[in-house]
């Protein structure tokens, strides 16, 4: 019976495919689905044995904690640089869609509260 073995959703692209090659180098039989459509099924790298789950559990395991290393310490890096991305930095980068958000934010706030502040009238 197939068995989940990592969850695909809000993954980075890199993280992904790194998770594919380690799969594949270490012969592990695994499949993929997608989110769908509409994003809402589960995306996730599915084990074909289950006999194969605890050592493809320790593996991802094992990668995972040395890419919790490593981008920790490429962020240090880049913090001591001064290069790291602020909101300043994306907000610059992109104004006009800062702008549409925080209209669309103002709007949902303005029709949440609108109801509940004509009561008092």
């Amino acid at each position: 019976m197939p068995i989940k073995l990592f969850r695909l959703n809000h993954v980075p692209d890199d993280e992904a495919e790194e998770i594919r090659t380690l799969l594949t180098g270490n012969e592990i039989d695994f499949y993929e689905t997608s989110p769908g459509i509409w994003g809402i099924s589960v995306a996730a790298i599915w084990l074909r044995d289950e006999d194969q789950y605890p050592r493809a559990r320790s593996l991802i395991d094992e990668y995972q904690n040395e890419r919790l290393v490593r981008v920790r310490e490429e962020y240090a890096h880049l913090q001591r640089e001064g290069r790291n991305r602020t909101v300043i930095d994306l907000i610059r980068e992109n104004p006009v869609r800062f702008v549409v958000y925080l209209v669309a934010i103002s709007a949902v706030i303005y029709f949440s509260t609108k109801p509940f502040i004509d009561i008092g009238k």
